[in-house]
């Protein structure tokens, strides 16, 4: 089952016409391609670090990443 997270990451990323190789690209590799697959297909979860990175770079905070809130 899909978390809010990973369903908020996966559409934060395609509405910005964005591939998995593209994210880990602008985000200067800080975050791998196959990080970012495994966190879409909840398969795992990134530590808060990293969230905050994303959060940063889609200009969101981590409650509307986390899907705590719209």
């Amino acid at each position: 089952m899909k978390s809010d997270f990973s369903k908020r990451l996966k559409e934060l990323r395609t509405e910005k016409g964005l591939s998995q190789h593209q994210l880990a690209k602008n985000l200067n590799h800080k975050i791998t391609q196959s990080a970012i697959g495994l966190w879409e297909r909840g398969k795992r979860i990134p530590n808060l670090d990293l969230v905050i990175i994303l959060a940063d770079y889609f200009c969101v905070s981590l409650d509307y990443i986390a899907g705590r809130e719209d």
